[in-house]
């Protein structure tokens, strides 16, 4: 794109961050792509950040499409604004804030603790980085109105993000995201108070880790499996990021004498040096954890994302090698564990719950079922799981929750996704597995043979640009309009639509409302027990698809042929909706 074709608006929109009051170093970094790069000026003011369902999130860097001091400026501005609105007779609004490894992010973090400062907030500042599920915790704890995580989770590392959370330490919901949006629109650069005072600002750190690990530990549920099994060889990679002090720290404290760690990746860098991309879902990621549980012969590997809020596994197969774990199947590991000990204990009274969002296998669900345990479906994203918990606080008991993307909540005292929680429980089951000579690779196919095999795939589409966004839309309009009335030759049973909150019965014609937040999502269940979920991403050009599918499978020698049978099968699902 030359200088003469370049949008009027953009141009317009760009020179006015040439003004004074912008730092000399953003005004120059904006004049050279004036001057030089075109289409990085583009980019970088095309549009405005706007939270979305992980917060504030884009490419570091000046304009109002990036995340630099002044758009976290505006967002922190914002965010008092409605607070002030939200609690107009509070004689004292509290915030906590921490960050995460990546370059910029302690920086990012002062600027908005000043923000807090300057608006008359007191502030909780964490003095070194931090997990996720620590600031909502600390956010609970200290009785905050808010908080603010700076991270931009696994994603590359040019990007960072800003996660604001509500009094009850979960990311927020409508109306709160929505009217946090509108008071950031209204926000210009002049009217950012950005010099707040010292004095309305506490440093937290090791005195809150501790009141967390407390709090962690009150959750286990077979001490003696850790004491019988603390010779059990774990491996763990924090990805350069969050994890590296309180999760190693935790696992020593449970009584596991053998905790290896991956030295180069557990020095903190935003740079991410040794790996590709910093998140536990890529099979790369783990190749460092997984060279050295080879050489130490380990048996549970256990990989957190930069925030922490992530794990990804890996266990030993019957073959002795090292398998990963998808997300699915951890999240039925956890769940299955926590409420099979939960009933061995005659904790189970009938009042407990668990959650797990739409796209995740319904193998959770089933396990629920057999335990009388109630189990909700919610939309994707843990501020949703955290909005049940919210609705039966104080009615009902919530035991555990969990996502297909690797993400798992135990106990109610954090309100988003936990991965030091999560890496303590693995670890326990894994205890408890290994006494009864068995591996957590065992114990999925027990579940497989007690509930039944089930499989899933998920098939992520991009069609770029305007007419990819089209392209998009189109498919789901046609899924919509012309739904499939079988699928690998099991009729459709069922279709529920989410973005106008109808369910359907395609035998019964029965239709009913689904009391869920209208969402773009929309799904097909067979009669064979087939699931398939489309959703199109609303930050990205692409669509994502969820297959699931089942079988049973008797025994645990029949798993590699039922496995094989399984991974036809989804490729039949795949090849017949032709969406490769």
């Amino acid at each position: 794109m030359s200088k003469e074709k370049m949008d009027s608006a953009i141009l317009e929109k760009a020179s006015s961050w040439l003004s004074t009051v912008y730092d000399e170093e953003t005004r120059t970094e904006v004049q050279n792509m004036i001057d030089k790069n075109p289409d990085e000026l583009n980019e970088s003011f095309y549009r405005n950040l706007e939270f979305g369902t992980g917060g504030l999130r884009g490419i570091m860097g000046a304009g109002t499409n990036r995340i630099n001091k002044y758009t976290v400026g505006m967002a922190t501005q914002g965010l008092v604004n409605y607070l002030k609105k939200v609690y107009p007779g509070e004689k004292e609004l509290k915030a906590a804030i921490a960050y995460d490894c990546r370059n910029n992010s302690e920086y990012f973090a002062k600027i908005t603790a000043e923000v807090f400062a300057a608006n008359g907030f007191k502030v909780f500042l964490f003095d070194a980085l931090r997990p996720t599920p620590e600031l909502s915790f600390a956010i609970r704890q200290l009785k905050c109105h808010t908080g603010v995580m700076i991270t931009a989770s696994h994603n590359p590392k040019e990007y960072n993000g800003y996660k604001a959370y509500w009094n009850d330490g979960a990311q927020m919901i409508p109306p709160h995201d929505k009217n946090v949006i509108d008071e950031v629109s209204k926000i210009r650069i002049e009217n950012i108070k950005f010099n707040g005072k010292a004095k309305n600002i506490t440093m937290i750190g090791e005195e809150m880790d501790k009141i967390y690990l407390d709090k962690v530990a009150e959750l286990f549920l077979s001490t003696s499996s850790v004491t019988r099994q603390s010779h059990l060889k774990i491996v763990y990679t924090p990805l350069h990021g969050t994890g590296v002090k309180l999760i190693p720290e935790m696992l020593t404290r449970m009584g596991f004498e053998n905790v290896f760690k991956v030295y180069l990746q557990d020095i903190t860098d935003g740079d991410f040096p040794t790996v590709i991309s910093p998140n536990p879902e890529e099979p790369a990621a783990l190749e460092m954890a997984l060279d050295k549980a080879r050489k130490v012969d380990a048996e549970l590997v256990m990989a957190t994302d930069p925030d922490a809020d992530r794990v990804g596994i890996a266990v030993k197969d019957h073959n002795d090698n090292f398998v990963l774990l998808n997300g699915n199947q951890t999240a039925s590991i956890l769940i299955y564990y926590l409420l099979r000990l939960w009933d061995k204990k005659e904790k189970l009274t009938g009042n407990e719950y668990i959650v797990k969002t739409i796209v995740t296998t319904e193998l959770v669900k089933a396990i629920a079922d057999n335990f009388k345990v109630e189990c909700y479906d919610v939309l994707t994203g843990f501020k949703w799981i955290a909005d049940i918990i919210r609705q039966n606080e104080g009615k009902k008991t919530f035991i555990g929750g969990g996502e297909e993307s690797y993400g798992y909540m135990i106990g109610d005292f954090v309100r988003d996704k936990d991965a030091v929680a999560s890496c303590a429980m693995i670890a326990e089951a894994a205890a408890w597995a290994g006494n009864k000579r068995k591996s957590l690779f065992d114990v999925l196919i027990d579940i497989y043979v007690e509930f039944g095999f089930y499989k899933e795939k998920l098939l992520s589409v991009t069609k770029k640009g305007k007419s990819g966004a089209e392209e998009i839309q189109k498919m789901m309009e046609n899924f919509r309009a012309n739904p499939p009335q079988s699928i690998n030759s099991s009729k459709v049973i069922l279709i529920k639509d989410y973005q106008s909150s109808k369910e359907f019965y395609t035998q019964t014609k029965i239709e009913k409302k689904i009391n869920l937040p209208k969402s773009n999502v929309l799904q097909f269940f067979t009669a064979d027990g087939t699931k398939i979920s489309m959703r199109p991403s609303g930050t990205e050009p692409k669509i994502k698809f969820y297959f699931g599918v089942k079988d049973e499978l008797k025994s645990k020698e029949d798993f590699d042929t039922v496995n094989a049978q399984l991974d036809e099968k989804l490729d039949r699902i795949i090849k017949e909706l032709k969406l490769k």
